[in-house]
Formats: C-alpha cells, structure tokens, sequence
C-alpha cells in the first residue's frame, strides 16, 4: 500500500499540504529587487519564515541555507497579471473549461476559487519559468459582470490561492455591450443598475428582493458587489477603445471609491494623460500592434512605453492571448518592451522598469505591493534564481522558491522531452521503427 500511495505521489507531482518554508540566504547575485530600481552586483537576499527580511548590498546571516548564485541573475518571482491560469485545462473540452458560466442567473458573485485547479498542467509548466504568482480572472457570460478573481501561487501543493475573491471582474467596450444585449448603452445601463441594485442591498439586506431567474442582479450578486462599492475590492474592466476607457474614468468621477484597473487598454496611450490624473492603472496587452478590431485602431507596440512616460502605472497581461497557458511569454514581450526602447520613434522601457512590469506592478495595480512582486523586506518569499537575463528568451531559472519553499522545475513537458530526447527501441512505439 505504501509504494502505491508513493507511486500516485510521483506521478501526480504535488503533496497534499504545502512544505514548510526555509530560511535561505543568496548570495553573489545579480539582484533586481523588482521594484524598477538597478540592478545590484554582488547582492544578497535573505529569506526567513518564508518572508524577505533584507535584500541588496549587506552582510549574509549565518545559520541558514546558502545558496552562491555565482553573479547570476537573482529577482522576484513573476506576478502573471491577467491569466486564467488553473481554471481552463482545454478551451473546447467544457468539462475542463470553468472560466465562464453563460448558463448561470448568477454573475458578479461567481467566485474562482470554485474552479481553480492547482494541478492543471499549465501551472508546473508556468512555474518552471519562474512564474511564483498569477491573477486569475473569470470570464463573462450573459452580464457584463464576470465574478470574483484570485491571485494565486504556483506552489507544488493543493493550497494555490493567495487572495481569495481578490477583485471582481467585468467587459466593457465590443465584449461588455454583447452581453448587454447589443450595445454599449446596454452596456452602460446594466452597470448602473447593478450598482443601485447593489447600494440599495447594501442599506438593507434583509428587504432585498431576489428574484432568481427574473433578476437583473441575485442577492449572491449584489452582496460580491459591496466591496466594489466601497472600494475594498479592485475592479478590473477589460476595455480597448479610447472612447470607452474615458466613459470608464466618468464613471470613476460618479462613483467616487470605485477603484477601477483597466485590462487590455490598447488605445490607452491616446488618452494617457487623463489615465493619469485620474490614477488608474492599467494592466496592458503588450503585443497589441495590429488592430484586430474596430475598438483597437490605435493599436502599437509603443503602448506601455507611453503610459509609463505620461505617469501611468502599467503593467503587463496577456488577456485574450491564451492567457490559460502561456502566461510565460510575458518575460518575452518585457524583453521586447526594452528592444523597443532602442529604436527610433518607438517608445519603450529601460530593463528594470521593463521587469517591474511582471514583477512589483501587476501587485501594485490590484493593491498587492505590499505582499508580492518585489524583493523588499516584508514581502512573499518568492526567489528566482536564473542562468541568464531572465528577458531574453534562452534563459532558464535554475532555482525557484515560493513563500521560501524551494520547488520542483519538472512538469509534463520536460518529462516528454527526457523520455523522447535519446530513443530507444523500448521507448518509441513500433511504428516509428523502419
């Protein structure tokens, strides 16, 4: 029984309860804080409890685990800024897929968590490329409103969620007017409503008329909006045109604690200015060069670079870009930000504000600074450990802690190219034979 039990371990490549976390020093790193200061040769980080308690230029602590990082490249874990990593296995399989409930009265008060998958395959492969945490966002069905988002860690172990019912989620622009029923006034009305809907349940819940399928908004739905309301909880719309992302900032000005976070904004930089004053960050697609619809004729890869110069805190996600699997390429496309920054007329990002944008900013932009997405003392004990720059594309983690736990880098792809890179006779099936 014993070696049974062993066995379905391995193969399931996670423990049942996470490890306890080390006390680990790095030293002779070429440490990036996160924070979008420089890079600090010959640095160390601490970690103690499964918190940082010091990085940078300072003398290791005896009594804990040393690591010599050789002058590699030291950083905090990335903070994948809009994925829906762990909810979907395979988009067409729907029995895998709980990304989006187009059949529920329910809407606002759907939470994530319900769904999230700790051993979804893509989470060990995201991992392994020194992804430590993830927002994770619901999509909509028939209301503009799509539920409650979680920022979640990669750990190897069954205790994924960080911040439950971290910030609600909804569709604005082409998306949100659909779903409204046709167009963006809809879309507009819905909005409206569900917030006097939910203002009047919030002066007395007890009076609140559900009426299930009949409602515009259930009781499940009003009680998740209160803490959008009262600003406690973020609200991530996903909104492209420029148009709509002003109509988002009126709505900022009308309902003054909403604490709104676009998602996409790939017209944004048109209106970057007012994008600032109004103190709204933004969570970016970066590759968005092409318009790909009558809402993104704006669309270039300058985006990011513009809204950091006008003052914007932006940072990088990867909605509508099989953000339930490839969360990693957001190393690439911060690489691709610092390219930009070397050709003529196109605006980018020096290399450390390009690596804030997938480390200390998406935490920022969902008021988690203070917990993750950076080096400083204090935060999450997510420590990566590189064999290069961690933004060109070759380059590896060698190590990756979590809440200073140190976890494993194999998943289902390294083990297929293991299994496949030397073959033998016994390891290829007859018909690849001569």
């Amino acid at each position: 029984m014993k070696r049974l039990i062993l066995a379905a371990a391995a193969l399931l490549g996670s423990t049942a309860v996470p490890a306890l976390a080390q006390d680990v020093v790095v030293t002779n790193a070429k440490l990036v804080i996160g924070d979008g200061s420089a890079t600090i040769e010959n640095g160390t980080v601490v970690v103690r409890g499964g918190r940082v308690v010091a990085a940078g230029r300072i003398v290791p602590p005896a009594g804990a685990r040393s690591i010599d990082a050789g002058g590699r490249y030291v950083t905090p874990g990335i903070v994948a800024g809009f994925t829906r990593l762990g909810i979907v296995e395979v988009d067409g399989v729907s029995a895998t897929n709980d990304a989006s409930a187009s059949g529920s009265v329910f809407n606002a008060g759907l939470d994530v968590t319900a769904g999230l998958n700790p051993r979804a395959t893509p989470i060990a492969i995201n991992r392994a490329e020194g992804l430590t945490r993830a927002i994770v966002a619901p999509d909509n069905g028939q209301s503009i409103f799509a539920g409650q988002g979680a920022v979640i860690d990669l750990g190897n172990d069954m205790d994924a969620v960080t911040r439950p019912r971290a910030f609600q989620f909804m569709e604005w622009g082409e998306a949100g007017a659909r779903a409204a029923g046709g167009s963006r006034p809809a879309a507009m009305a819905m909005f409206r409503n569900a917030l006097f809907e939910a203002q009047a349940y919030g002066r007395n819940p007890a009076s609140f008329a559900d009426r299930g399928k009949e409602a515009l908004l259930t009781r499940a739905d009003a009680q998740a909006l209160q803490g959008v309301l009262s600003g406690q909880v973020p609200l991530l719309i996903h909104v492209e045109r420029a148009s709509d992302i002003l109509g988002v900032l009126a709505l900022k000005r009308e309902f003054a604690t909403l604490r709104p976070v676009l998602v996409g904004a790939t017209e944004a930089w048109t209106v970057a200015r007012d994008i600032a004053a109004a103190g709204v960050p933004v969570i970016a697609s970066p590759l968005a060069d092409l318009p790909a619809s009558f809402e993104q004729l704006a669309a270039t890869q300058s985006n990011i670079g513009r809204l950091k110069a006008a003052g914007v805190t932006v940072a990088i996600g990867t909605i509508g870009d099989d953000e339930a699997r490839q969360a990693r390429l957001v190393k690439q496309y911060a690489g691709n930000l610092v390219a930009l920054s070397k050709i003529p007329g196109a605006a980018g990002l020096d290399w450390a504000s390009a690596f804030a944008t997938i480390s200390s900013l998406p935490a920022k932009a969902i008021g988690m600074g203070g917990e993750i997405g950076s080096l400083e003392a204090g935060r999450r004990g997510d420590v990566v450990i590189w064999d290069g720059d961690p933004l060109e594309i070759g380059s590896m983690p060698t190590q990756v802690f979590i809440d200073g736990v140190e976890q494993p880098l194999v998943n289902r792809q390294t083990r297929l190219r293991d299994r496949y890179l030397v073959p033998t006779e016994q390891g290829l099936p007859k018909a690849y034979q001569r």
